[in-house]
């Protein structure tokens, strides 16, 4: 489907070719160098990062939360207030719901993620459910709105990036209202002066340059809730809302690279694989490695999950039986029975794409490499 200005909308599918207005977005966003995967927590700038549409220059002095709707009393603090309150500090990873899109075929028009849609950090903040019940949230109210500064058009919507959680879920131990990552203010790309913090819920659910918080009596209809982020495979469905994170393990890359192909050279000899694994659904029970795309596993070791929602690490001692090209691959099952699939399941926006991880490594018999 081709919109007036010869342009393919988000949402719909083209070939692999990426467009101008992709590589447009692929500029201004970006994902965490796989190498990275090695830090336990991810540094700021290697974090994943996806803006929908300007960063708001925010004055911290002027700026105040706002919580209204279905409550008993309306609050409006500043940040200094909020940051008056208990806080916590969490290491969560967060992923995009759109990583893994750009591999899947026909291909969602969208933000082109391949795999490195994702970090993990440490962030303070203090939980939202307190906030919640001393505004007195109504018996009435079914989910809580939340309102980011940040404002575009999108789907032909005028809108400010908008979602919402059940009461449940917003009533809970894990949402938090968040000031600092890694231990520094959030910087202006990450949502200063506050943004949202669902741990164990795709990226688009933590809300950035949080203005507003609103509590509703009925299911909320706006457009990143009822038309984006849902699981589609037509454009006419309602589809199901994109939720909690799927399970995967992710590899480390081993070796050096190729410069523009990235295929990893790799000398003879033992070489330790290794990577994290993570899932929304509950902690990763199982990581299993292939050598050879997947025929055969091998139980990698796993390391307990210490913090929820937190990335594991996994490694395995292997060791190339012969010069030659191999496929690696890895896979991470959760506490559900959750595991990650060999083959893509293609939606219409790319969601939750977590198939295996293949990675295409060389083994020569340089010494040196």
């Amino acid at each position: 489907m081709e919109s007036p200005t010869g342009t393919v909308p988000a949402g719909t599918t083209a070939s692999d070719e990426i467009s101008r207005e992709e590589l447009q977005l692929a500029t201004r966003n970006h994902g965490m160098p796989l190498e990275a995967l090695r830090f336990a927590v991810t540094p700021v700038g290697l974090h994943y990062l996806l803006v929908h549409y300007d960063i708001p220059v925010v004055d911290a002095g002027d700026w105040r939360l706002e919580l209204d709707g279905s409550v008993d009393r309306l609050l409006s603090l500043s940040l200094d207030e909020l940051r008056a309150r208990p806080s916590v500090t969490r290491t969560v990873a967060m992923e995009c719901a759109g990583n893994g899109r750009a591999r899947l075929s026909p291909r969602a028009v969208s933000q082109p993620w391949l795999l490195e849609a994702v970090g993990n950090a440490e962030w303070t903040g203090t939980p939202l459910a307190p906030l919640l019940e001393e505004a007195g949230i109504s018996d009435r109210a079914v989910e809580v709105v939340f309102t980011g500064l940040d404002r575009g058009v999108e789907g032909g919507v005028d809108q400010h990036y908008q979602r919402s959680l059940p009461v449940e879920e917003a009533l809970g131990d894990d949402a938090l209202l968040v000031w600092a990552m890694n231990g520094q203010p959030l910087p202006p790309q990450h949502g200063f002066p506050l943004r949202l913090l669902v741990p164990g819920w795709y990226g688009m659910t933590s809300v950035k340059w949080l203005g507003r918080i609103t509590a509703v009596d009925l299911p909320f209809d706006g457009y990143q809730n009822l038309r984006a982020y849902r699981y589609r495979q037509d454009p006419d469905e309602l589809g199901e809302p994109v939720s909690r994170i799927a399970p995967r393990s992710l590899l480390a890359p081993p070796g050096i690279p190729e410069f523009m192909s990235r295929r990893r050279l790799l000398g003879p000899g033992p070489c330790r694989l290794e990577g994290r694994a993570w899932s929304g659904w509950g902690p990763v029970t199982r990581v299993e490695v292939s050598t050879d795309g997947g025929r055969r596993w091998t139980p990698a070791e796993l390391e307990p999950a210490e913090v929820q929602y937190s990335w594991q690490r996994w490694s395995l001692e292997w060791r190339p039986p012969a010069p030659g090209d191999y496929e690696l691959c890895c896979r991470a099952t959760d506490a559900t029975g959750r595991t990650q699939p060999t083959e893509p399941q293609w939606n219409l926006g790319g969601y939750a794409d977590n198939d295996v991880q293949r990675v295409q490594v060389t083994v020569t018999a340089d010494q040196g490499i």
